[in-house]
């Protein structure tokens, strides 16, 4: 796109070509972007402005030198902490002009914090987040063993952590088994190192507590122990897990998750050993205790054996007393099987009668009887029936005879209908020329009205 700016237009054709300030900005703007690429830059932060676009105008100098800024909304939007005058940060930017002003100026796409208050803020941010997941609460610890059957160390193997660890194990308890996971304690390398060898202690399962730590140094040197994949590695642990990193006044990260702070190493060796010292007294009381109890009951079973001795019996006397008590015991056994027979066959002529008497033939002869008792019964009960229907339909017949218009008819009656079938009961209902019906006892008469009298 350079090809054909005005200024290479001029030197090319050798002609006055005069420039206006907006196309001098643009060209300058377009030189910048297109020729240096993306840098960073650390300064000081001055002359802050938030104005209520979100965007964020700033100055960055150094002893000599300052340099407008820009960071944009979309940018300063991922911010994990709150610029302000006077803070050193390191930014990633490009350089462009702001062609309305003239303005040399650096477009910033990412900052953060430069130096110790960097690594500072990150540890309290990161603190507060996993005391929020409550990760540190007390209800996620672990007990320690009272007395551990093997000892896993995560740390250098070369550092003066594991030189404090094994002398105090030497002179309280040396018979404690120690297993070794080598790991770097600082550096780049140093969290997924320290990661991988709690996985590898907690597989394994050769160990009944874990110490992770190192000695003392900066907060650059102990940043390892403030990573979060770590810190969760620790609170996942099946094994109990005791932080003993730095001096006393070192606080990490995996301080607060661990089952157990030690203050150092040395210290978390104290903890889970036992002094061999106290040992030594403790067993020697156990011994004389045990001389005296054992005294003891060597004694009392002396005076219960004598006392036994005495109340011992003569093994005859015991069989004659015994083959006595077993000729009492048959003669008693052959009575009750003698009565008890006798009392199960009286039991069984009973039941035998009971069955004779629920016999099948016995049942039948019995509901033959009461059948031909019922068919008798039923019999009767027809027979009444059908003289009491005879009755009562002679009984109407009479009286059907007796309301039957055929019978009021037969003593000289008659009924008459019109031509359409209706009854004629008032002579003012029929007219001279109609034809009516007369029914008789015998038969009918047909015929016409010639007169009609009221």
């Amino acid at each position: 796109m350079m090809n054909d700016t005005p200024l290479q237009t001029q030197d090319q054709t050798n002609a006055r070509h005069v420039f206006s300030v907006s196309e001098l900005n643009l060209f300058a703007k377009n030189l910048l972007e297109t020729t240096l690429p993306s840098l960073w830059l650390e300064g000081e932060i001055s002359n802050l402005a938030q104005p209520r676009s979100g965007h964020i105008y700033l100055t960055l100098k150094d002893n000599n030198a300052q340099v407008r800024a820009a960071m944009f909304k979309g940018r300063n939007m991922r911010l994990r902490f709150k610029p302000d005058n006077g803070q050193q940060v390191l930014v990633k930017g490009r350089l462009s002009l702001y062609t309305q002003r003239g303005d040399y100026q650096l477009i910033i796409d990412e900052m953060e914090e430069a130096g110790l208050g960097a690594l500072q803020r990150a540890y309290e941010q990161l603190k507060q987040q996993l005391h929020h997941e409550g990760l540190f609460d007390d209800d996620q610890k672990q007990e320690m063993p009272a007395h551990p059957k093997s000892l896993g160390v995560i740390t250098s193997p070369t550092g003066a952590a594991i030189q404090d660890i094994t002398s105090v194990l030497a002179r309280r308890f040396p018979l404690l088994p120690i297993t070794i996971y080598p790991v770097a304690v600082q550096g780049n390398e140093a969290p997924a190192q320290l990661i991988k060898a709690l996985k590898t202690a907690n597989r394994r399962k050769e160990c009944d507590v874990l110490i992770i730590g190192r000695g003392g140094g900066s907060i650059e040197d102990l940043w390892a122990f403030n990573d979060e994949q770590l810190a969760r590695t620790i609170a996942a642990s099946k094994i109990p897990v005791i932080s003993a990193v730095g001096h006393q006044v070192d606080f990490t990260i995996a301080d607060f998750v661990a089952d157990l702070r030690a203050p150092t190493p040395s210290a978390a060796a104290e903890m889970l050993s036992q002094d061999q010292d106290e040992l030594y007294s403790t067993f020697a009381g156990y011994q004389d205790w045990l001389q005296d109890n054992i005294l003891l009951h060597i004694s009392q079973h002396q005076q219960s054996l004598a006392w036994l001795e005495k109340r011992l019996v003569h093994p005859g006397k015991r069989l004659e007393a015994h083959s006595q008590r077993l000729d009492d015991l048959e003669s008693r056994l052959t009575l009750h099987i003698k009565q008890l027979i006798n009392l199960r066959t009286a039991d069984l002529g009973t039941l035998s009668a009971q069955l004779k008497a629920q016999t099948p033939n016995h049942h039948i002869e019995q509901l033959s009887q009461r059948i031909k008792s019922l068919q008798q019964r039923s019999q009767l009960a027809c027979q009444q029936a059908l003289k009491d229907s005879q009755r009562s339909l002679a009984n109407l017949a009479h009286r059907l005879d007796t309301l039957s218009p055929l019978a009021t008819l037969s003593r000289g009656y008659s009924i008459t209908k019109d031509a359409k079938g209706r009854l004629i009961k008032d002579a003012a209902r029929a007219k001279i020329g109609d034809t009516i019906t007369t029914t008789l006892n015998k038969g009918s008469l047909t015929s016409q009205v010639t007169e009609v009298s009221s």
